[in-house]
């Protein structure tokens, strides 16, 4: 049971004590300042009941237990245990005996303030004494003192145990409660960006014929307001952590990739995002002009990626789709040298080759890293063309060579009609094996509002990657395998060797529904849904890629991160591509091309953001899209 409002996060057994095992406690800024909460009543430890999620920052627990000497089976005494991430706990008894109850309730507590990752890692350390202070307990460290107050006061503390104690008085069909508070008296960096997640993400509901839809969409945004993190040097710049428990910090490709996908919710995160990582941009050397990143687990086929080239690409091209759903101008120009920066390495890196590889990890040349590098160059003529800057002219140009040799080199032959590989190799030798990435080369030929441009594959290349994406060596019922079954050293758990990412199948279906390939993309869309269903509209950032069999379940991914930031983006882009919502601010337009067949029947999106003004689109269950609310500035297109 994972609550998050980042920087602060509570992770939780589903029944609800915390035992100082495993990664049980309260954690701020990654260190735990609570591991143990073990709760007694009259002497016992609730028989737990229940357990569920009240939103992304909050859990619920039930217990029962017989508070009389009563003869007979039937609880009389249920005990809820309401947790929030910022260290707030609420206990609650409720009495239904017939008679007033005395009970005594034991609260024993204890920390060792390890970092999480030290907590991660499995590391046993020692638990901190603790000391009487105030209503409750502290503990001492060198990052500053943990204190937990009570309310009620405790009638008794015993800091040599960590123990609170209090006789409570229950009236028949009465209740009583105690509340504790955690907090680092000098706590370091800044408080939480969710008190303003409101002004970041807009309010966006679903509606419609399917259910799923609106509670994919509430999850989706909840989870994203949960990992909001301010730049502790620029508070007024928020942008997203990857995920929790295990990436709670910025991950820049995963950041800008998100931030993308969050665009109908308003172009705040796009601006946070992009100031906090200009800041980090190489100014000198080799590197310059490009984003840092770290290495990052390519499957088993290839070595890792670099997270800085793709970082480096999505950068300017998050910039010009954030100024086509209504980034200021002003915004725009102030980070526009960095996008230069970034396209001028663009430049540097493919004269010599036009492949761009990831030359401090191999020299591979990866075909997602290729569709990223295309739509960069596209967009990012669009944008320099646009402020009257040089260079729009040589990256349009470079895109229009690249588009044949890329088909040339990239399209490799079988029996079956060809598939794209999933890398060139340094010595350029194809890697045959077809994979999840692979879908990112879908919309690379619908990178404007109303100005397709040609896509890396043609039109029999796309079809033909439909088909793959579509069939049962991809689509395993519950959405895409990063790697085909049947490929050698496929692995359903493989993070990217056959785990289904969630992200990745959301571009697949957007993609592939754009494309005209609405079987495939509504089968996909089926499936991720139904997985939906099965981990309560919270999706993880991978799950098994096994096959789907009738009655069955997705199975978890034990290392994926749940709340994480891309699959959260990827459910807000996934609904917003079935009703083909393209926006351009700058021309005063917005375009709709619904998916065909209505695969959820009638949906509806209210509180979307163009031209920072309320949006909303419907599509009726005949496939017909209508702007309901919009900007009086925008212009339908065709």
């Amino acid at each position: 049971m994972m609550c998050v409002a980042l920087p602060a996060l509570a992770v939780s057994a589903p029944h609800g004590q915390l035992t100082g095992e495993g990664l049980d406690g309260f954690y701020l800024a990654g260190r735990r300042l609570l591991s143990r909460c073990r709760l007694r009543v009259a002497g016992r430890e609730p028989l737990p009941v229940q357990a569920r999620m009240e939103g992304s920052d909050r859990a619920r627990f039930l217990g029962v237990l017989r508070s009389s000497g009563g003869q007979g089976p039937d609880p009389d005494l249920v005990v809820e245990r309401l947790r929030r991430a910022v260290g707030v706990e609420r206990i609650t008894l409720r009495s239904s005996a017939a008679h007033p109850v005395r009970v005594l309730v034991e609260i024993s507590l204890g920390t060792d303030l390890a970092d999480l990752g030290t907590v991660a890692a499995g590391r046993s350390v020692p638990e901190v004494p603790a000391a009487v202070h105030g209503t409750g307990l502290r503990w001492s460290s060198p990052q500053g003192p943990v204190a937990i107050t009570a309310a009620p006061p405790a009638e008794d503390a015993v800091a040599a145990v960590g123990l609170l104690r209090w006789h409570l008085e229950i009236p028949a069909g009465g209740s009583r409660t105690v509340e504790l508070r955690l907090r680092q008296e000098r706590p370091g960096g800044v408080g939480p960006a969710r008190a303003s997640g409101g002004a970041v993400l807009s309010e966006a509901t679903a509606t419609g014929d399917d259910p799923r839809a609106r509670a994919l969409l509430a999850a989706a945004t909840a989870d994203l307001r949960a990992l909001l993190l301010r730049d502790p040097a620029h508070p007024a710049h928020i942008h997203l952590a990857a995920g929790a428990p295990w990436r709670c910090g910025l991950a820049p490709a995963d950041a800008l990739a998100a931030a993308r996908m969050a665009l109908p919710l308003g172009t705040t995160l796009a601006h946070g995002t992009l100031r906090t990582l200009a800041r980090t941009q190489f100014a000198t050397g080799p590197r310059r002009g490009s984003l840092p990143g770290p290495p990052r687990d390519a499957g088993p086929h290839l070595p890792p990626g670099s997270t800085g080239v793709e970082a480096t690409l999505l950068f300017p091209a998050l910039l010009a789709e954030a100024r086509r759903w209504g980034l200021g101008e002003r915004e725009v120009t102030e980070l526009l040298p960095a996008a230069e920066g970034c396209l001028a390495w663009l430049r540097r890196e493919t004269r010599a080759d036009p492949f761009l590889r990831d030359r401090e990890t191999g020299g591979a040349a990866r075909v997602e890293t290729q569709a990223h590098a295309y739509r960069a160059a596209l967009l990012g003529a669009d944008l320099l063309e646009a402020f009257d800057r040089p260079g729009a002219a040589e990256l349009r140009s470079w895109a229009a060579d690249f588009g044949p040799l890329f088909r040339r080199s990239f399209w490799t032959e079988d029996r079956g009609g060809g598939r794209p590989a999933a890398a060139l190799l340094a010595d350029d030798r194809p890697v045959p094996h077809l994979g999840g990435a692979a879908a990112h080369l879908l919309d690379t030929g619908l990178l404007g509002a109303g100005r397709p441009a040609p896509g890396l594959l043609d039109r029999v290349q796309t079809g033909q990657l439909a088909r793959l994406l579509g069939g049962p060596a991809m689509d395993s019922g519950w959405g895409l395998r990063s790697l085909a079954a049947g490929m050698p050293r496929y692995n359903p758990f493989g993070h990217r060797g056959g785990a289904v990412r969630v992200h990745e199948t959301a571009v697949a279906v957007a993609g592939l529904a754009a494309a005209g390939h609405e079987k495939e993309a509504h089968g996909l869309l089926r499936g991720l849904l139904s997985a939906a269903e099965s981990f309560d509209y919270r999706m993880p950032e991978m799950f098994a890629g096994e096959q789907r069999t009738e009655g069955a379940q997705p199975w978890p991914h034990p290392a994926a991160c749940r709340p994480a930031a891309l699959p959260a983006a990827a459910a807000v882009h996934l609904l917003v591509a079935l009703t083909g919502l393209r926006p351009d601010v700058p021309a005063r337009s917005v375009t709709l091309r619904p998916t065909r067949g209505a695969p959820l029947g009638e949906l509806g999106l209210t509180g979307l953001v163009v031209a920072e003004r309320a949006f909303a689109v419907r599509v009726s269950r005949l496939g017909v899209a209508m702007v309901e609310e919009a900007s009086p500035a925008l212009q339908l297109g065709a």
